[in-house]
């Protein structure tokens, strides 16, 4: 008889292969179109009469009809059966998986940091084991943001999620992910971050970890669920035509359909609340689609860091990979801020300057520096700052580097010099209210940043 563990290394062993060998077509937002069935694809009109092999048109709108075109988010989808065929849902419980507004806990004028999520209840998969850290706004208002962290040690092989609430940017810090979406795969590894659409149906299975050859060790990474704008690339401004987040380098997936008729449960959040049904099909079963609201894997390595080269440290707006926009211009509801190793040059102090900002500060690490770097107040283990952490600091709260950080950046060399480690930020305009049970795991407060130790805001080198 075949066990759970075996299962699953069957599982992982197969995404494997089949992640390997995956195409993509290239370009954020662009007009993407792919088939996974030769002539599936209507021609000269969206909604034809009867389409192709007996197919199903369904339009999935991420915006409002009446957006401007720059702004419209929409894919027109040929599928097998159309989304209304469907079984009445039902409420289930929402465990860890939790939505503003929070309105029990206190926001929380220390800076924050949480030590790595620890393995999982053996057989939890990425729903399950979705743990709600943060979050501001209210997805009624299609505002603001929620902080999510997961960890899962199986694949979700019968089971599909949605939210209605927002977009889900999914950045893995520990293993890989396969991501079946209704659109198509993304393979997923730490290092890359993957972009859901508000509304589309997906499930994950595990790719696993490095040497892990016996299907049990567990994935671990960071979710952000927007409720405002969908992301988009920031404005280039003055420095060009090209820099930053590049959108060539935004894979979007080929069309790939599962036409399975077995038994799934079909998981869709609702304004924070989850309801569940069991499908007697596959709602991945859409066989061609074209247009711009797709998912995306983006590799943060890709990123083109904008620099000082003579003086003072750069804003860290200039590391802006995806924003949400409001209706104020360059007040955002979300940025996403990239941190990929660059060449450090600038004849002045170089870690970040102290400061005290109009905005909420969230850090992740998804590969800590092997070293201290000279200057930079770099990643040291012993500092605690190390793969999946997780650190907040809320608006008007004064950080910068550490005593450790400041010594050696006062009195080090100033040659040129190459930062390693990948880390990310992500700023939005409202504070970061934690949750319930993320208050009652909070790993460290620190606000002594001359005296002591380093300590996890001493590394912030944005």
């Amino acid at each position: 008889m075949t066990t759970n563990l075996e299962r699953e290394a069957a599982v992982r062993e197969r995404a494997r292969k089949r992640a390997a060998s995956l195409t993509y077509s290239t370009g954020f937002g662009n007009e993407h179109s792919s088939e996974a069935l030769a002539g599936a694809l209507p021609v000269g009109r969206n909604s034809p009469q009867l389409p192709p092999h007996g197919l199903y048109t369904e339009l999935l709108s991420e915006t409002a009809f009446t957006e401007t075109r720059p702004n419209t988010r929409r894919t027109w989808m040929y599928r097998i059966r159309p989304s209304v065929v469907r079984p009445r849902q039902e409420r289930m419980d929402n465990g860890t998986l939790l939505t503003p507004p929070f309105v029990n806990t206190p926001v929380d004028p220390h800076s924050l940091y949480w030590k790595p999520r620890p393995a999982p209840a053996q057989g939890t998969d990425f729903v399950a084991g979705l743990w709600t850290l943060a979050g501001n706004g209210d997805p009624r208002t299609r505002s603001g943001m929620a902080v999510h962290l997961y960890t899962a040690d199986v694949s979700m092989t019968d089971r599909v999620f949605s939210t209605s609430d927002g977009q889900l940017l999914i950045v893995p810090e520990q293993g890989g992910l396969l991501i079946h979406t209704e659109l198509g795969l993304l393979g997923v590894e730490p290092g890359h971050i993957a972009l859901i659409p508000r509304g589309m149906k997906f499930r994950v299975e595990i790719l696993g970890t490095a040497g892990d050859e016996t299907g049990t060790g567990f994935v671990r990474g960071y979710v952000f669920e927007n409720f405002g704008t969908p992301f988009s690339l920031p404005e280039l401004g003055f420095v060009g035509q090209s820099g930053m987040s590049n959108p060539r380098d935004f894979l979007a997936p080929a069309a790939a359909y599962d036409d399975s008729e077995e038994p799934v449960e079909v998981i869709t959040k609702v304004y924070g609340d989850l309801w569940t049904s069991t499908y007697d099909h596959s709602p991945l079963d859409v066989v061609a689609w074209h247009g711009n609201s797709a998912p995306y894997v983006y590799d943060l390595r890709d990123f083109q860091v904008m620099a000082s080269v003579n003086y003072d440290h750069r804003d860290p707006s200039l590391l802006t990979a995806l924003t949400s926009t409001t209706s104020t211009p360059g007040l955002n509801n979300i940025d996403f801020c990239a941190v990929p190793p660059e060449w450090v040059v600038t004849d002045a102090f170089r870690p970040p300057y102290y400061h005290r900002n109009v905005n909420a500060e969230f850090v992740g690490v998804i590969e800590q520096a092997q070293h201290v770097t000279a200057g930079l107040g770099g990643a040291a283990a012993d500092d605690g700052y190390v793969n999946g952490i997780a650190g907040i600091v809320n608006p008007m709260n004064p950080h910068g580097p550490g005593a450790d950080a400041w010594e050696g950046a006062t009195k080090g060399g100033l040659d040129p010099m190459k930062t390693d480690g990948l880390l990310f930020v992500v700023e939005t305009q409202w504070p970061l209210v934690v949750t319930e049970q993320a208050a009652r795991t909070i790993g460290q407060t620190s606000d002594e940043t001359l005296s002591g130790n380093s300590t996890l805001q001493s590394q912030f080198r944005y």
